[in-house]
């Protein structure tokens, strides 16, 4: 499993995590495109918010390997602002390679874009 030094673990003063400290033995959790509906709670789309700015700042619109990060908060995000580059996708694979559609995290998250998501 790849480990993505630097990326920061969980949105700060919160339990939203964004990577996992260990590979489960059995295996990755799958990643499971999760609708999102409107009336979310204020935090839940803050943390995504958060996250969109973290890969943005990190990987920018580059393929990067599934790797440590937390499989539930890919799964919120996945098959919209965060699109797979294998074919087939593997979702239960930690080298299963994503991509940041950057135009679509951009019209959903605007505020990761422009620094004010993590200040």
């Amino acid at each position: 499993m790849v480990k993505h030094k630097g990326f920061p673990g969980r949105l700060p003063g919160t339990d939203f995590q964004f990577t996992i400290r260990r590979a489960n033995p059995k295996g990755a959790t799958a990643i499971v495109r999760r609708e999102r509906f409107a009336d979310r709670k204020a935090p839940d789309r803050r943390a995504d918010a958060a996250f969109v700015a973290c890969l943005w700042d990190y990987f920018g619109e580059e393929p990067f390997p599934r790797g440590n990060l937390d499989a539930g908060r890919l799964s919120w995000l996945i098959g919209r602002e965060i699109v797979a580059v294998d074919d087939p996708f593997d979702a239960e694979s930690y080298d299963a390679v994503l991509r940041l559609d950057a135009a679509r995290a951009r019209a959903s998250f605007p505020e990761a874009f422009d620094g004010s998501v993590l200040a």
